[in-house]
Protein backbone atom coordinates (compact mmCIF):
# COMPACT_ATOMS: atom_id res chain seq x y z
CA UNK A 1 0.00 0.00 0.00
CA UNK A 2 2.98 2.27 0.44
CA UNK A 3 4.45 2.81 -3.08
CA UNK A 4 7.10 5.13 -2.13
CA UNK A 5 8.94 5.51 1.21
CA UNK A 6 12.08 8.00 2.28
CA UNK A 7 13.81 7.98 5.55
CA UNK A 8 16.24 9.96 7.47
CA UNK A 9 16.81 10.01 11.67
CA UNK A 10 14.49 12.26 12.85
CA UNK A 11 14.69 14.88 15.37
CA UNK A 12 14.04 14.89 19.21
CA UNK A 13 10.76 16.64 19.01
CA UNK A 14 9.39 16.84 15.48
CA UNK A 15 8.20 14.57 13.03
CA UNK A 16 6.72 14.97 9.68
CA UNK A 17 4.28 13.26 7.93
CA UNK A 18 3.44 14.42 4.03
CA UNK A 19 1.12 11.93 2.09
CA UNK A 20 1.59 13.54 -1.81
CA UNK A 21 -1.16 13.33 -4.39
CA UNK A 22 0.19 11.20 -7.41
CA UNK A 23 -1.80 9.04 -10.00
CA UNK A 24 -3.90 6.31 -9.10
CA UNK A 25 -6.58 4.26 -10.77
CA UNK A 26 -8.37 4.44 -7.87
CA UNK A 27 -10.37 7.37 -8.45
CA UNK A 28 -10.72 10.25 -5.63
CA UNK A 29 -8.52 8.10 -3.24
CA UNK A 30 -5.53 10.33 -2.81
CA UNK A 31 -4.73 13.94 -1.65
CA UNK A 32 -1.94 15.79 -0.15
CA UNK A 33 -1.65 16.57 3.71
CA UNK A 34 1.04 17.91 6.10
CA UNK A 35 1.51 16.95 9.43
CA UNK A 36 3.37 17.79 12.08
CA UNK A 37 3.31 16.05 15.75
CA UNK A 38 5.05 15.89 18.75
CA UNK A 39 7.12 12.59 19.95
CA UNK A 40 3.89 11.44 21.06
CA UNK A 41 2.02 9.31 18.49
CA UNK A 42 -1.53 9.55 17.92
CA UNK A 43 -3.80 6.57 18.42
CA UNK A 44 -4.88 4.35 15.49
CA UNK A 45 -5.07 1.62 17.35
CA UNK A 46 -8.58 0.89 15.35
CA UNK A 47 -6.27 -0.06 12.60
CA UNK A 48 -3.43 -2.34 12.97
CA UNK A 49 -2.10 -1.09 9.89
CA UNK A 50 -1.33 2.19 11.60
CA UNK A 51 -0.72 0.84 14.97
CA UNK A 52 2.42 -0.88 13.47
CA UNK A 53 2.96 1.99 11.25
CA UNK A 54 3.22 4.89 13.57
CA UNK A 55 5.39 2.31 15.76
CA UNK A 56 7.67 2.12 12.98
CA UNK A 57 8.59 6.14 13.11
CA UNK A 58 10.47 5.63 16.92
CA UNK A 59 13.78 6.49 15.15
CA UNK A 60 12.86 7.66 11.35
CA UNK A 61 10.89 10.27 9.36
CA UNK A 62 8.61 9.35 6.59
CA UNK A 63 9.20 12.10 4.13
CA UNK A 64 6.98 11.42 1.36
CA UNK A 65 4.24 8.93 1.53
CA UNK A 66 1.41 7.57 -0.90
CA UNK A 67 -1.56 6.03 0.37
CA UNK A 68 -5.44 5.64 -0.46
CA UNK A 69 -7.15 8.39 0.70
CA UNK A 70 -10.14 6.17 3.37
CA UNK A 71 -11.50 7.06 6.52
CA UNK A 72 -8.97 6.09 8.90
CA UNK A 73 -6.93 9.25 7.42
CA UNK A 74 -10.26 11.28 7.86
CA UNK A 75 -10.55 10.76 11.31
CA UNK A 76 -6.99 12.15 12.49
CA UNK A 77 -7.14 15.56 14.26
CA UNK A 78 -7.67 18.33 12.02
CA UNK A 79 -3.97 19.31 12.38
CA UNK A 80 -3.17 16.87 10.12
CA UNK A 81 -4.28 19.23 7.24
CA UNK A 82 -2.01 22.41 8.36
CA UNK A 83 0.75 23.04 5.81
CA UNK A 84 -1.60 21.47 3.48
CA UNK A 85 -1.38 24.50 0.71
CA UNK A 86 2.82 24.47 1.15
CA UNK A 87 3.49 21.34 -0.47
CA UNK A 88 0.38 21.78 -3.09
CA UNK A 89 1.51 24.39 -4.25
CA UNK A 90 5.04 22.53 -5.39
CA UNK A 91 3.26 20.31 -7.74
CA UNK A 92 2.38 20.78 -11.26
CA UNK A 93 -0.23 23.24 -12.60
CA UNK A 94 -2.40 20.76 -14.36
CA UNK A 95 -2.29 18.33 -11.07
CA UNK A 96 -3.50 21.25 -9.07
CA UNK A 97 -6.54 21.84 -10.99
CA UNK A 98 -7.39 18.56 -11.30
CA UNK A 99 -7.11 18.25 -7.23
CA UNK A 100 -9.09 21.37 -6.83
CA UNK A 101 -11.92 20.25 -9.68
CA UNK A 102 -12.70 16.79 -7.73
CA UNK A 103 -12.60 18.84 -4.95
CA UNK A 104 -15.22 21.26 -5.65
CA UNK A 105 -17.06 18.20 -7.34
CA UNK A 106 -17.10 16.17 -4.08
CA UNK A 107 -18.09 18.89 -1.73
CA UNK A 108 -20.71 20.03 -4.48
CA UNK A 109 -22.12 16.12 -4.54
CA UNK A 110 -21.61 16.08 -0.68
CA UNK A 111 -24.09 19.06 -0.28
CA UNK A 112 -26.41 17.98 -2.69
CA UNK A 113 -26.96 14.67 -1.09
CA UNK A 114 -26.99 16.92 2.59
CA UNK A 115 -29.76 18.85 1.67
CA UNK A 116 -31.50 15.97 -0.30
CA UNK A 117 -32.50 14.40 3.39
CA UNK A 118 -32.43 17.18 5.28
CA UNK A 119 -34.79 19.71 3.28
CA UNK A 120 -34.99 21.79 6.46
CA UNK A 121 -31.23 23.17 6.33
CA UNK A 122 -32.17 24.65 2.82
CA UNK A 123 -32.43 27.98 4.58
CA UNK A 124 -29.20 27.43 6.65
CA UNK A 125 -27.32 26.13 3.17
CA UNK A 126 -28.31 29.39 1.47
CA UNK A 127 -26.79 31.93 3.70
CA UNK A 128 -23.52 30.23 3.88
CA UNK A 129 -23.55 29.88 0.31
CA UNK A 130 -23.94 33.96 0.29
CA UNK A 131 -21.56 34.62 2.68
CA UNK A 132 -18.87 32.70 0.59
CA UNK A 133 -20.04 33.57 -2.15
CA UNK A 134 -19.13 37.60 -0.99
CA UNK A 135 -15.75 36.08 0.38
CA UNK A 136 -15.05 34.18 -2.75
CA UNK A 137 -15.34 38.02 -4.55
CA UNK A 138 -13.64 39.84 -2.17
CA UNK A 139 -11.03 37.91 -2.58
CA UNK A 140 -11.03 37.41 -6.27
CA UNK A 141 -10.59 41.57 -6.62
CA UNK A 142 -6.90 41.13 -5.24
CA UNK A 143 -5.84 39.27 -8.03
CA UNK A 144 -2.89 41.09 -9.71
CA UNK A 145 -4.25 43.96 -12.00
CA UNK A 146 -3.81 42.68 -15.76
CA UNK A 147 -4.38 46.08 -17.59
CA UNK A 148 -4.13 44.51 -21.67
CA UNK A 149 -6.98 42.06 -19.92
CA UNK A 150 -8.86 44.75 -18.36
CA UNK A 151 -9.06 46.68 -22.23
CA UNK A 152 -9.45 43.72 -23.86
CA UNK A 153 -12.70 42.95 -21.74
CA UNK A 154 -13.63 46.44 -21.84
CA UNK A 155 -13.85 46.61 -25.50
CA UNK A 156 -15.31 43.83 -25.34
CA UNK A 157 -18.10 44.87 -23.54
CA UNK A 158 -18.34 47.97 -25.82
CA UNK A 159 -18.69 45.91 -28.85
CA UNK A 160 -21.10 43.59 -27.98
CA UNK A 161 -23.62 45.56 -25.38
CA UNK A 162 -23.31 49.00 -27.47
CA UNK A 163 -21.93 48.88 -30.78
CA UNK A 164 -23.24 46.12 -31.97
CA UNK A 165 -26.50 46.59 -30.45
CA UNK A 166 -26.70 50.66 -32.35
CA UNK A 167 -25.96 49.78 -35.65
CA UNK A 168 -28.05 52.89 -37.04
CA UNK A 169 -25.80 54.94 -34.78
CA UNK A 170 -22.54 53.96 -35.64
CA UNK A 171 -23.57 53.83 -39.11
CA UNK A 172 -24.27 57.70 -39.11
CA UNK A 173 -20.75 58.01 -37.42
CA UNK A 174 -18.77 56.33 -39.82
CA UNK A 175 -19.56 59.00 -42.31
CA UNK A 176 -18.86 62.48 -39.81
CA UNK A 177 -19.16 63.78 -36.94
CA UNK A 178 -21.39 67.00 -36.23
CA UNK A 179 -21.52 67.62 -32.26
CA UNK A 180 -23.49 69.99 -30.74
CA UNK A 181 -20.95 70.46 -27.46
CA UNK A 182 -17.73 71.54 -27.36
CA UNK A 183 -16.44 70.53 -23.47
CA UNK A 184 -13.19 71.29 -21.31
CA UNK A 185 -13.19 69.39 -18.28
CA UNK A 186 -10.54 68.05 -16.30
CA UNK A 187 -8.62 64.80 -17.09
CA UNK A 188 -9.32 63.47 -13.23
CA UNK A 189 -10.39 59.80 -13.39
CA UNK A 190 -13.20 60.45 -11.41
CA UNK A 191 -15.08 63.17 -13.62
CA UNK A 192 -15.66 62.01 -17.37
CA UNK A 193 -18.03 64.25 -18.86
CA UNK A 194 -19.44 61.58 -21.55
CA UNK A 195 -19.88 59.56 -18.13
CA UNK A 196 -21.39 62.38 -15.98
CA UNK A 197 -23.93 63.86 -18.69
CA UNK A 198 -24.26 60.72 -20.50
CA UNK A 199 -23.39 61.76 -23.98
CA UNK A 200 -23.52 59.46 -26.54
CA UNK A 201 -20.69 59.35 -29.23
CA UNK A 202 -20.57 62.23 -31.43
CA UNK A 203 -22.71 64.26 -29.32
CA UNK A 204 -19.53 66.09 -27.43
CA UNK A 205 -16.26 67.05 -28.63
CA UNK A 206 -13.93 67.06 -25.76
CA UNK A 207 -11.09 68.75 -24.46
CA UNK A 208 -9.54 67.10 -21.20
CA UNK A 209 -6.68 68.66 -19.07
CA UNK A 210 -5.07 69.64 -15.58
CA UNK A 211 -8.23 71.29 -13.87
CA UNK A 212 -10.17 72.26 -16.97
CA UNK A 213 -8.96 75.72 -18.07
CA UNK A 214 -8.89 77.01 -21.13
CA UNK A 215 -5.88 79.19 -22.33
CA UNK A 216 -6.10 82.71 -23.77
CA UNK A 217 -5.39 82.98 -27.54
CA UNK A 218 -1.80 82.65 -28.32
CA UNK A 219 -0.62 81.65 -31.25
CA UNK A 220 2.59 80.41 -29.50
CA UNK A 221 1.79 78.82 -26.54
CA UNK A 222 -0.92 76.60 -25.93
CA UNK A 223 -1.66 75.40 -29.58
CA UNK A 224 -3.00 72.08 -28.66
CA UNK A 225 -6.01 74.03 -26.74
CA UNK A 226 -6.48 76.73 -29.40
CA UNK A 227 -6.25 74.33 -32.37
CA UNK A 228 -9.19 72.07 -30.30
CA UNK A 229 -11.53 75.13 -30.23
CA UNK A 230 -10.59 76.35 -33.84
CA UNK A 231 -11.63 72.84 -35.16
CA UNK A 232 -14.76 72.66 -33.53
CA UNK A 233 -16.15 76.32 -33.63
CA UNK A 234 -14.92 76.41 -37.50
CA UNK A 235 -15.22 73.33 -38.49
CA UNK A 236 -17.31 71.64 -36.49
CA UNK A 237 -19.90 74.16 -35.81
CA UNK A 238 -20.41 73.38 -32.35
CA UNK A 239 -23.06 75.05 -31.09
CA UNK A 240 -21.90 75.29 -27.27
CA UNK A 241 -18.90 75.50 -25.16
CA UNK A 242 -19.24 74.34 -21.89
CA UNK A 243 -16.49 74.36 -19.25
CA UNK A 244 -16.98 71.89 -16.13
CA UNK A 245 -14.95 72.25 -12.96
CA UNK A 246 -15.50 69.34 -10.15
CA UNK A 247 -15.05 69.21 -6.24
CA UNK A 248 -11.33 68.15 -5.07
CA UNK A 249 -9.68 69.32 -8.41
CA UNK A 250 -6.26 68.49 -6.79
CA UNK A 251 -4.93 71.19 -10.28
CA UNK A 252 -6.98 73.54 -8.05
CA UNK A 253 -5.54 73.19 -5.05
CA UNK A 254 -2.09 73.10 -6.93
CA UNK A 255 -2.88 76.71 -8.11
CA UNK A 256 -3.83 77.98 -4.42
CA UNK A 257 -0.87 76.31 -3.17
CA UNK A 258 1.44 78.06 -5.56
CA UNK A 259 3.55 80.73 -3.05
CA UNK A 260 2.67 84.62 -3.66
CA UNK A 261 6.94 84.98 -4.83
CA UNK A 262 6.34 82.63 -8.18
CA UNK A 263 8.37 79.46 -6.99
CA UNK A 264 7.31 76.87 -8.63
CA UNK A 265 8.43 72.70 -8.17
CA UNK A 266 7.46 71.20 -11.08
CA UNK A 267 8.31 71.19 -14.77
CA UNK A 268 4.75 71.59 -16.03
CA UNK A 269 1.63 71.94 -14.03
CA UNK A 270 2.36 75.09 -12.57
CA UNK A 271 2.63 77.16 -15.61
CA UNK A 272 -0.62 75.45 -16.56
CA UNK A 273 -2.49 76.42 -13.90
CA UNK A 274 -1.73 79.75 -13.20
CA UNK A 275 -3.63 80.02 -16.63
CA UNK A 276 -6.40 81.18 -13.97
CA UNK A 277 -4.10 82.74 -11.42
CA UNK A 278 -6.45 85.70 -11.75
CA UNK A 279 -9.37 83.54 -10.57
CA UNK A 280 -6.60 82.62 -7.76
CA UNK A 281 -6.46 86.64 -6.70
CA UNK A 282 -10.10 87.22 -6.72
CA UNK A 283 -11.04 84.35 -4.36
CA UNK A 284 -7.77 85.80 -1.69
CA UNK A 285 -8.72 88.74 -1.52
CA UNK A 286 -12.76 88.19 -1.18
CA UNK A 287 -12.75 84.97 0.90
CA UNK A 288 -9.91 85.62 3.14
CA UNK A 289 -12.01 84.70 5.81
CA UNK A 290 -12.56 81.50 4.68
CA UNK A 291 -10.12 78.20 5.43
CA UNK A 292 -8.12 76.86 2.34
CA UNK A 293 -10.20 74.05 1.57
CA UNK A 294 -13.17 76.61 1.59
CA UNK A 295 -11.41 78.73 -0.92
CA UNK A 296 -10.21 75.88 -3.14
CA UNK A 297 -13.87 75.19 -3.40
CA UNK A 298 -14.51 78.79 -4.90
CA UNK A 299 -11.49 78.46 -7.12
CA UNK A 300 -13.24 75.12 -8.74
CA UNK A 301 -15.86 77.43 -9.90
CA UNK A 302 -14.41 81.13 -10.64
CA UNK A 303 -11.63 79.44 -12.53
CA UNK A 304 -14.47 78.35 -14.75
CA UNK A 305 -15.16 81.71 -15.03
CA UNK A 306 -12.04 82.73 -16.20
CA UNK A 307 -12.01 80.21 -18.44
CA UNK A 308 -14.72 81.70 -19.96
CA UNK A 309 -13.44 84.75 -19.92
CA UNK A 310 -10.39 83.53 -22.03
CA UNK A 311 -12.64 81.59 -25.04
CA UNK A 312 -13.19 85.19 -25.94
CA UNK A 313 -9.89 85.86 -26.21
CA UNK A 314 -10.15 83.88 -29.37
CA UNK A 315 -11.40 86.33 -32.37
CA UNK A 316 -13.65 83.42 -33.74
CA UNK A 317 -15.49 82.46 -30.40
CA UNK A 318 -15.99 86.25 -30.03
CA UNK A 319 -17.65 86.56 -33.84
CA UNK A 320 -19.74 83.38 -33.29
CA UNK A 321 -20.82 84.44 -29.23
CA UNK A 322 -22.12 87.99 -31.12
CA UNK A 323 -24.25 86.62 -33.81
CA UNK A 324 -25.70 84.17 -31.36
CA UNK A 325 -24.31 81.18 -33.08
CA UNK A 326 -22.48 79.58 -29.98
CA UNK A 327 -23.26 79.77 -26.16
CA UNK A 328 -20.78 79.74 -23.71
CA UNK A 329 -21.53 77.92 -20.03
CA UNK A 330 -19.84 77.43 -17.13
CA UNK A 331 -20.56 73.91 -15.12
CA UNK A 332 -19.40 72.33 -11.75
CA UNK A 333 -20.19 68.73 -10.87
CA UNK A 334 -20.12 67.72 -7.02
CA UNK A 335 -18.84 64.03 -6.59
CA UNK A 336 -19.48 64.35 -2.87
CA UNK A 337 -23.18 65.52 -3.19
CA UNK A 338 -24.14 64.13 -6.50
CA UNK A 339 -24.84 67.38 -7.81
CA UNK A 340 -24.10 69.63 -10.66
CA UNK A 341 -24.54 73.43 -11.59
CA UNK A 342 -24.81 74.81 -14.61
CA UNK A 343 -24.77 78.91 -15.75
CA UNK A 344 -24.13 81.73 -18.31
CA UNK A 345 -22.32 84.36 -18.22
CA UNK A 346 -23.67 88.25 -19.33
CA UNK A 347 -20.23 89.52 -21.11
CA UNK A 348 -22.15 92.31 -22.93
CA UNK A 349 -19.96 92.75 -25.77
CA UNK A 350 -19.52 96.05 -27.51
CA UNK A 351 -21.36 96.67 -30.81
CA UNK A 352 -18.48 97.29 -32.71
CA UNK A 353 -16.64 93.55 -31.63
CA UNK A 354 -19.89 91.98 -31.94
CA UNK A 355 -21.11 92.52 -34.93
Amino acid sequence: MIEHLSTKPIPNDLSTIVIETISSNLPKMLALFHYTFKPKLPSCNHNPFYHDFWHSLKSQIVITVVYPFFSPVKQLSGSFFAGTQDYKSKLPAKQQEEMAKDMYEEAIEGLKKLLRAKGELQAVAATKIRQLTAELEESGGKKEFDPVERIRTGFDHFKKEKYEKNPALYGELAKGQSPKFLVFACSDSRVCPSHILNFQPGEAFTVRNIANMVPPYDQKKYSGGGAAIEYAVLHLKVENIVVIGHSCCGGIRGLMSIPDDGTTQSDFIEEWVNICKHAKAKVKAECNHLDFTEQCKMLEKEAVNVSLGNLLTYPFVREAVGKKTLSLKGGHYDFLKGSFELWNLDFSLSPSLSA
